[in-house]
């Protein structure tokens, strides 16, 4: 049963090595990557891989869904360049595939902040669907928090976790936070959602008290109070920026700039 692994790159050549030799096991490795400068094409390339380079960003959903569509292996592993598979996940894996119950798989992710593991804040076990047959689910067209949408049936359930180096630094939060707060504004809008300052506030507490306290993130000590203040900004900013686009569809701010600055897409993210 052959196994064809996919991601999607933007920059990351301190990444693609790394997870490239974790997912080594493997048949095929299709990269789509969007316009990288710092060398990851050629990385990756150099891993084995074969390198699809696009010049657009039509969103996270359709961007994996390019690298679907390229996959021939029998199953489908998808990861982001921050991700890694372990050796027990591997052999679990491969046990799998060769003697498979469902047509799809969700997986385990543990992932880190500024380098300590969260396992608590809603961030663990934090189950994804990333391994499934060819033609039995497809991505999701969403531009950020895209999904694997299985056709039918049961899913099943991994044990051992998929590594998620998330957050290296506070930069990477700075730039994650730009980019996904700028994608679920839009994604919210073309939705029907509108914004105002009130529910910009009340939206980021409500995420603060979601992961630090019914989630439990006090137990992560500090790291897990940090994690909620950074999940109530993000969400701030969100809501703050649908709050713009609101505004200038109701003809209260008259600047197109606004709406142009709140409704263009960034760059991909690094991930």
């Amino acid at each position: 049963m052959k196994l064809s692994v996919i991601v999607i790159t933007k920059n990351e050549a301190r990444n693609i090595g790394a997870c490239m030799d974790s997912v080594g096991f493997a048949n095929q490795w299709i990269i789509v990557d969007s316009g990288s400068t710092d060398g990851t094409v050629g990385l990756a390339r150099t891993a084995g891989a074969s390198v699809i380079e696009t010049t657009d960003w039509p969103g996270f959903g359709p961007q994996k869904n390019r690298a679907l569509a390229a996959a021939e292996g029998d199953w489908i592993l998808s990861l982001d360049a921050d991700e890694r598979i372990t050796p027990a996940l591997r052999d679990e894996i491969l046990a799998i595939i060769a003697a498979p119950q469902h047509d799809a798989y969700a997986l385990p992710r543990l992932s880190s902040f500024c380098g300590q593991f969260i396992r608590h804040s809603g961030w663990y076990p934090d189950h994804v669907v990333r391994l499934w047959r060819r033609g039995s689910g497809r991505f999701s067209d969403s531009l950020v928090h895209e999904r694997v949408l299985v056709n039918g049936g049961k899913i099943g359930y991994l044990h051992n976790p998929i590594i998620h180096y998330s957050y290296r630094d506070d930069g990477d939060f700075l730039r994650k936070l730009e980019h996904y707060s700028e994608l679920g504004a839009r994604q919210a809008f073309a939705a029907g959602k509108r914004g105002t300052l009130r529910k910009a506030f009340a939206h980021a507490l409500s995420a603060f008290l979601r992961s630090f306290v019914f989630k439990r993130g006090f137990l992560d000590g500090r790291a897990g109070l940090i994690v909620a203040l950074c999940a109530a900004e993000t969400t701030y900013h969100k809501y703050f920026k649908l709050m713009l686009l609101t505004q200038y569809e109701n003809g209260s701010v008259r600047d197109a700039d606004v709406f142009e600055r709140a409704s263009t897409p960034p760059p991909p993210s690094e991930d």
